[in-house]
């Protein structure tokens, strides 16, 4: 999806974790492992976003993580929204900057069903994850996501 925002925009990323495995999807523009994840849409919110995200590039029906959720209240005016595990601002281009919202969900298939045929992913153990060669946040959610939610 194009940008939305001249200078800013908000995302969702998603440490999707089957089992003892983490996925990560090689990024096509940019040639780097990253998490799944995309632009939050003007008519969603942040989980909206975060599932979608998951569905579409990845065919994957995901469970948010929702241990950071205070209480449960649904309404015509109010619902309470699972927090993101972590928040980041990073920089697209010289002019451009992504504001992230980092959540870890579970799924129960390690079945994936890419959007293109072209595009590559990767089921990772924390081991595996280690020894990659990926930024040092990618690391760190990924291993974070499979101690608090592997084997689930």
């Amino acid at each position: 999806m194009p940008h939305i925002h001249e200078k800013i925009d908000f995302t969702v990323e998603v440490f999707v974790v089957y089992k003892n495995k983490v996925l990560l999807r090689l990024h096509e523009k940019y040639n780097i492992w990253l998490s799944v994840g995309g632009h939050i849409e003007l008519y969603e919110d942040p989980n909206q976003a975060a599932l979608r995200e998951v569905k579409e590039e990845v065919g994957l029906d995901v469970k948010l993580a929702d241990d950071l959720k205070p209480f449960t209240q649904n309404g015509d005016d109010y619902t309470e929204l699972i927090p993101p595990k972590f928040l980041n601002i990073h920089r697209i281009n010289p002019t451009h900057q992504h504001i992230s919202l980092t959540y870890f969900a579970t799924t129960d298939t390690d079945k994936v069903k890419p959007e293109s045929p072209t595009d590559q992913w990767k089921w990772v153990t924390k081991e595996e994850l280690e020894k990659m060669d990926v930024m040092p946040n990618i690391k760190f959610y990924g291993k974070q996501a499979l101690e608090e939610l592997g084997s689930k």
